[in-house]
C-alpha cells in the first residue's frame, strides 16, 4: 500500500445485449446513440476532475477501459479520456488496456483505438465453438472471433489477451480441449480462463434454481481447469494467478493491482476504487459507485463526486486482505512486505490457518516465512481464502 503509481479504470455500462450469466453493472443498448455516448464520456471526465485530488501525487501506470463494452464508444471518445487521464496525473502509462468483444462493429474499430493510445487488448471470445457461445447467450460466432483476431494485429496490437469460460452448459472436456488449441493457434500473449460462476438473481441462476439449466459437474470443471493449466503451460503460457496466464513480460501490469491492493481511481457506474492510505485510513479505502446508470449520471452532473459507499478497513480485515489476495498469485505471499505494514510476519497472526492449509497441500511456507499456493492450492482458490477472512479480531 505504500506504492506510489497509480492505476486508472474507467467502467462503460454499454452493451448490444445482457448475457445471461452476467452480474455487472451494464445497460442494455442496441445501439448507442451518440448523445448518449457524449453525456457519458463528459460525466466520466467531471468526475475524473472532481476526484484527482485524493490520488494526487502519484504517478500513473496503467488505465483500463473495461464493462460492458468499452469498445461500443468511438475511438475518439477513448482518445478523450486517455487525454483527461494522462492531463489529471503525471507520468506516462506502461499499459492501456480496452475490452471488446469480436463483433463486426468493434472490429472496424479496432485500427482507431490503437492509434488513440490503446496498447492491450482483452477480447471476449469464450469459446471457438458456435453451440457453446449459443449456449452462453452470446451475441457474436466463432468466425467473427478469428476476424477479430486478425484485425487486432493488424491494428498493431502486439499485446492480445483472450478470455476463454468453462463450465458452460453442456460443455465437455474434448470442447475445452478445442477451445484451448483455437486459443493457442492465435498466440496470444495473454488468456483469462474463468468457471462459469451462476451469479445470483441472472436468468442463469434462475434457471437453474428451477431445473432448466444444467451445467457441468464440479469434478469435472476441476479436469477442465487442469487440461487449461497443463496446455497453457506447454506452450509457454504459464499461470501467474488463479485465472491468469501469460508469456514472460505480459503479465496484465493493472489486474496485478488489485492483487497487490495498489491504488486504483474506478470512474463510472458500478466502479470499486482502492483508495491510498491516508490517516484516517492507515490500509486504505474501498468505496464504490452506484450500479443504476441514472442514479450515477444525477449525482455526477450534479457535482457530488463523493462515492455512494465506502469501506475503512481496520487491521485484521486488511491483514485477510492482504493474505489471500497474494495467495491468488504466483509469487505468493511474501513475509517481508507484509511484516512490513502490519509489523510482523503471516505467522504471527495466522499460524493455525498456515498449519492447515500446509498439511492440506494446499500452501507451501519457506524458511523465510513466505507463503505461495501449490497447484491444488490454486484450484482450492475460495477455500484457501476463507482461512482468512474470518479472522478474529
Amino acid at each position: 500500500m505504500s506504492d506510489r503509481s497509480l492505476g486508472v479504470y474507467l467502467h462503460v455500462p454499454f452493451c448490444e445485449r445482457v448475457c445471461p450469466y452476467c452480474d455487472f453493472a451494464v445497460v442494455a443498448l442496441p445501439r448507442l446513440a451518440r448523445a448518449d455516448e457524449e453525456r457519458y464520456v463528459t460525466a466520466l471526465l467531471a468526475e475524473l476532475e472532481g476526484r484527482a485530488a485524493a490520488f494526487a501525487g502519484r504517478t500513473l501506470e496503467t488505465v483500463y477501459f473495461g464493462g460492458g463494452t468499452p469498445a461500443l464508444l468511438l475511438p475518439a471518445s477513448i482518445g478523450r479520456l486517455l487525454a483527461g487521464v494522462r492531463a489529471a496525473f503525471a507520468g506516462e502509462p506502461r499499459e492501456v488496456t480496452l475490452e471488446a468483444n469480436p463483433s463486426t462493429l468493434e472490429q472496424s474499430r479496432l485500427a482507431g483505438f490503437r492509434a488513440a493510445g490503446v496498447d492491450r487488448l482483452s477480447l471476449g471470445v469464450q469459446s471457438f465453438d458456435d453451440t457453446t457461445l449459443r449456449r452462453l447467450g452470446r451475441a457474436h460466432r466463432a468466425s467473427e472471433s478469428l476476424g477479430a483476431l486478425a484485425a487486432a494485429r493488424a491494428a498493431g496490437f502486439a499485446n492480445l489477451s483472450l478470455d476463454l469460460i468453462v463450465g458452460a452448459p453442456g460443455q465437455a472436456l474434448g470442447d475445452v480441449e478445442r477451445d484451448l488449441a483455437a486459443t493457442l493457434d492465435a498466440a496470444p500473449e495473454h488468456v483469462s480462463v474463468y468457471a462459469l460462476t451462476l451469479e445470483a438473481g441472472t436468468p442463469f441462476a434462475r434457471a437453474a434454481d428451477a431445473g432448466k439449466l444444467r451445467v457441468p459437474e464440479d469434478d469435472l470443471v476441476a479436469d477442465m481447469l487442469l487440461a487449461v493449466d497443463a496446455r497453457l503451460a506447454s506452450a509457454g503460457l504459464r499461470r501467474y494467478e488463479v485465472s491468469s496466464f501469460a508469456r514472460p513480460g505480459f503479465e496484465a501490469l493493472h489486474n496485478q493491482r488489485y492483487w497487490r491492493r495498489r491504488p486504483v481511481l474506478a470512474l463510472g457506474v458500478g466502479a470499486h476504487s482502492t483508495e491510498p492510505p491516508s490517516a484516517a485510513a492507515p490500509f486504505g479505502a474501498r468505496s464504490a459507485n452506484e450500479r443504476g446508470l441514472a442514479a450515477w449520471l444525477a449525482r455526477i452532473e450534479a457535482a457530488r463526486f463523493a462515492p455512494p459507499e465506502r469501506e475503512v478497513p481496520g487491521p485484521a480485515t486488511a491483514r485477510g486482505e492482504a493474505a489471500f489476495l497474494a495467495l491468488r498469485t504466483r509469487e505468493g505471499l511474501v513475509a517481508e512486505r507484509f511484516a512490513a505494514e502490519f509489523g510482523a510476519a503471516p505467522r504471527h497472526f495466522f499460524a493455525a490457518a498456515i498449519d492447515e492449509l500446509v498439511a492440506e497441500g494446499l500452501v507451501a511456507e519457506s524458511a523465510s516465512g513466505d507463503l505461495a499456493p501449490s497447484p491444488r492450492g490454486f484450484a482450492f482458490a475460495d477455500a484457501v481464502a476463507a482461512r482468512f477472512v474470518a479472522e478474529p479480531s
